[in-house]
């Protein structure tokens, strides 16, 4: 039985993506914060594994991940946090991030049909992500011990951990890389990906209010310049 873990952490202002502030609030940093990860969940939803977690930092879960597990992130580093995951579940489990906003259930289906009905398939799934960490890691025998240790938010991160599951034997497939939202040029090409998703309605309004408060402050610098 395949579960899928979203990782995620509460889309509460001051806590996800400040790296978008400026040009857009906290508040509406928050609000694409969100909006990725119900793209997310949506996309797990879509795809229908066996099993759907959300690894959750925070303490009220968004409505989107109504029928999934919530478990609790472990105190500690995310590599701990992760681990302790790993460690935690039986079975096949696919780790997936909520900053990739334009993840389709094509994306992940791969993975699923891999292990669906106690097939083999690959010992491990790897999903690298363009500013050097990962989107997604697959384990067909969880082992927390595969990741702890592995230092995080790093642009040789997801190098490391790809590193340490083929040191270790494993059999690792590879899926595409993604946009991992971190900064409004990341914001952009992620919504570019997927037009129709929540994550691009949302930047586009928000742009447009970002716009006008430039437009409204003449000491503000152009867009894309900084102070």
């Amino acid at each position: 039985m395949t579960a899928v873990v979203v990782i995620a952490k509460e889309c509460i202002p001051g806590r996800v993506k400040t790296r978008l502030h400026p040009p857009f609030t906290l508040e509406e940093a928050a609000e694409l914060a969100s909006a990725a990860l119900a793209d997310t969940l949506a996309a797990v939803d879509t795809a229908a594994p066996d099993r759907r977690v959300l690894l959750f930092d925070g303490t009220t879960p968004p409505a989107e991940a109504a029928g999934y597990d919530v478990i609790p992130q472990v105190a500690g580093d995310l590599d701990e946090r992760l681990a302790a995951m790993f460690d935690a579940l039986d079975g096949p489990v696919l780790l997936v991030g909520m900053d990739t906003p334009q993840l389709t259930a094509d994306l992940l289906r791969p993975v699923l049909d891999s292990w669906a009905d106690g097939a083999r398939g690959p010992d491990a799934w790897f999903g690298p992500a363009n500013d050097g960490g990962f989107w997604a890691l697959g384990l067909r025998d969880p082992d927390g011990g595969l990741v702890r240790g592995v230092p995080m938010s790093r642009d040789d991160t997801g190098a490391i951990q790809l590193s340490r599951l083929i040191d270790a034997g494993l059999d690792v497939a590879m899926l595409p890389e993604l946009t991992d939202v971190d900064t409004v040029d990341d914001a952009r090409e992620a919504a570019a990906a997927a037009p129709a998703h929540r994550f691009a309605a949302a930047l586009r309004i928000l742009m447009v209010a970002a716009g006008s408060r430039d437009a409204s402050d003449p000491t503000a610098p152009p867009q894309g310049e900084s102070a």
